[in-house]
């Protein structure tokens, strides 16, 4: 007796599923580890950004809010996660690497090439900190830049 179509494809893609979910399982805690630095890089940036909104509130520019995303799995590394920042085109990422890299990106305009890139050693947090502020004040320029 054969499988009907409709429980025909179900069936292959749990198949698949099951297979590559073996493959990516031995990377499951270096993708947490990823997943917690950015966290953390994540909350450094909130705090950053919220000291930002209040002064450029205060000297009458509240429109220049920018959004920031949450962390989730990174749009072209499987192994790795991503943050974004967001003002109307301008964007800026930040990718944190299972295999221990954080990566800068941005900033740049949504539908155009997205570049420079700074990659550091995930242990290097100064290196990340010092190059995140730099990073983070390019990105504000450019997207509060009518």
């Amino acid at each position: 007796m054969s499988a009907s179509p409709q429980t025909a494809l179900p069936e292959r893609l749990r198949q698949v599923g099951e297979r590559l979910g073996r493959r990516e399982a031995e990377h499951g805690e270096a993708l947490a580890a990823a997943r917690r630095q950015a966290e953390v890089l994540r909350a450094r940036v909130a705090e950053a950004l919220e000291a930002f909104h209040r002064a450029a509130e205060a000297a009458g520019a509240p429109h220049l809010r920018v959004e920031l995303g949450p962390v989730r799995t990174d749009d072209k590394h499987l192994r790795a996660v991503q943050f974004d920042l967001g003002r109307g085109r301008h964007r800026a990422i930040v990718t944190v690497k299972s295999r221990g890299e954080v990566t800068l990106v941005g900033p740049f305009r949504a539908g155009k090439v997205e570049g420079p890139c700074l990659s550091f050693p995930a242990d290097s947090e100064g290196e990340i900190e010092t190059a995140l502020g730099g990073f983070l004040e390019r990105f504000l320029e450019e997207a509060a830049t009518p």
